[in-house]
C-alpha cells in the first residue's frame, strides 16, 4: 500500500500527518510526503523550515513508517504536486488536512484540497484539527 500526504506547517498539516503516519503504520505502507510552494520558497509560510523537516522526520522514524519526505519547488500547486505524486507513486490513498472556511471564502477562492478531491483517481481522506487519531 502507498499512501501520500500533503504536508503544511499548520494545525490542519500536523493533523493530516499524524493520521496518514497512523495508517502507514497500521498497513506497513509507504508514505509520500509532499511538501511544496510554487516557487517562492524563503518567503512561504507553507515551506517547512529545516527544524520543522527534521521534526517531520523524527516522527516518522519513531512511528517506524517507511517513508519519502519530498518539498518540490517547481511553480505548480500543491493540489498539482499532491496528485502528481499519488499518481507517480501509484497511491491507494490521498491525505489531506482541511481548515474551515467563510461562505465567501469558500466562494472566491480556489481550494487545493477541493480539487484533490474532485480529481484524485483513488480515496481521499480529508481531515480536521482536533480530532483525535
Amino acid at each position: 500500500m502507498k499512501i501520500v500526504v500533503g504536508y503544511i506547517p499548520t494545525p490542519e498539516g500536523q493533523a493530516a500527518l499524524r493520521h496518514a503516519t497512523e495508517l502507514a503504520r497500521k498497513e506497513e505502507a509507504l508514505l509520500v510526503v509532499i511538501n511544496s510552494s510554487r516557487g517562492e520558497a524563503p518567503a512561504d509560510p507553507r515551506i517547512v523550515g529545516a527544524d520543522e523537516l527534521a521534526g517531520a522526520e523524527e516522527h516518522l522514524r519513531e512511528a517506524g513508517v517507511e517513508h519519502l519526505l519530498l518539498q518540490p519547488v517547481r511553480g505548480r500547486s500543491a493540489a498539482d504536486e499532491v496528485l502528481g505524486a499519488a499518481q507517480e507513486h501509484r497511491a491507494d490513498l490521498i491525505v489531506i488536512g482541511l481548515r474551515r472556511r467563510t461562505p465567501v471564502g469558500k466562494l472566491l477562492l480556489g481550494s487545493n484540497s477541493q480539487r484533490i478531491l474532485l480529481e484524485a483517481e483513488c480515496p481521499v481522506l480529508a481531515v480536521k484539527h482536533g480530532v483525535p487519531v
